[in-house]
């Protein structure tokens, strides 16, 4: 999967409006945010190795937003997400994406495939 790709066809959906930019946007810093520190807390908290375990896997899922987010801020300039989508059907993108998006949820997996993609990528202008 590219982690690229994931975040701007989730940034256009059908129509590439303004606002769901800034909402796809939005989701992606708070999932940073918001579930990395529920998750560090949950771990740090918890009495039991499930409790841990659990704010562990919550913590790697929200480092996965991390990515996307990056992905999302260069993408949100002018002309930009129109440019990495120029080639491509959205309606069928969305529809191959929306499957694997369920890979979000093993963590750190989208960490490591972004950073296999950019070793092995031309650098982007």
């Amino acid at each position: 999967m590219n982690v690229r790709r994931l975040a701007a066809i989730d940034m256009y959906g059908l129509y590439g409006t303004t606002r769901r930019r800034r909402i796809v946007l939005t989701e992606f810093v708070l999932g940073v945010v918001v579930l990395v520190v529920v998750g560090i807390v949950i771990a740090v908290d918890a009495p039991r190795v499930g409790g841990r375990v659990f704010g562990g896997w919550l913590a790697g899922v929200g480092l996965n937003y991390a990515p996307l987010t990056v992905h999302a801020i260069t993408l949100i300039r002018p002309g930009r997400l129109e440019d990495e989508l120029s080639d491509v059907d959205p309606r069928t993108e969305l529809r191959q994406y929306a499957l694997q998006q369920f890979w979000i949820f093993v963590p750190m997996l989208l960490i490591i495939w972004d950073l296999t993609q950019r070793r092995s990528a031309p650098q982007r202008p």
